[in-house]
């Protein structure tokens, strides 16, 4: 992602739309065509993004740890500088703190921006709207992006489930990750087209 890690720094691209655009410049010049996309974060609302604008290439999508609305984003992610951020998040185990290495690096203002959009546009309302196969994964404890209540007034459609990792923080691939690696290969090997919801969840 742009202005994460040793990429470019170009606030003018930082908002969601912009690195949609980058990710579909990635995808067409690497050929490549009908994908399953798995994004964390910022990730996760780039993907859904991705997914409303060229539904046609995209057969599933795993949304991990995104904010579903904008209210559901902790004031600090806002306001905090990387390294702030780096320490909080990335404060529950080893694991998660050699996965954020590289996150005092980050352009504040590429977090700051995408959040901004991310209000002005909210890319999960429009992925409601179409017919792909969305599996949201959560963590119970995330400080972050805390946790939708299951079955709650997110009214999900029929072709998106949601799960919760009751005992992980803001990184399930990490805190728990057997039974979130478990979940996920049984997500792709899902057939192409059908819900989320047919899923034999074993955490």
């Amino acid at each position: 992602m742009l202005g994460f890690g040793e990429s470019a720094t170009s606030p003018e691209r930082y908002t969601i739309d912009r690195q949609t655009d980058l990710l579909n410049t990635l995808l067409d010049d690497m050929g490549i065509g009908k994908v399953a996309i798995i994004g964390h974060g910022l990730g996760a609302l780039v993907g859904l993004n991705f997914c409303s604008r060229w539904p046609q290439s995209v057969d599933r999508m795993m949304a991990v740890n995104c904010p579903l609305y904008f209210d559901g984003i902790h004031p600090r992610m806002r306001t905090s500088s990387p390294s702030d951020l780096t320490q909080w998040l990335g404060s529950r185990s080893e694991e998660a703190k050699l996965a954020l290495a590289d996150g005092t690096k980050a352009d504040r203002r590429a977090i700051q921006i995408s959040i901004e959009s991310f209000q002005s546009e909210n890319p999960f309302s429009k992925m409601r709207q179409t017919q792909i196969s969305c599996l949201l994964v959560h963590g119970g404890d995330d400080p972050a992006i805390p946790a939708p209540p299951v079955d709650s007034s997110i009214n999900l459609p029929h072709m998106m489930h949601q799960v919760v990792f009751d005992s992980s923080g803001h990184f399930p691939m990490i805190d728990e990750a057997a039974p979130f690696n478990r979940l996920l290969m049984d997500f792709l090997l899902l057939k192409s087209g059908v819900s989320p919801r047919e899923l034999k969840i074993k955490k």
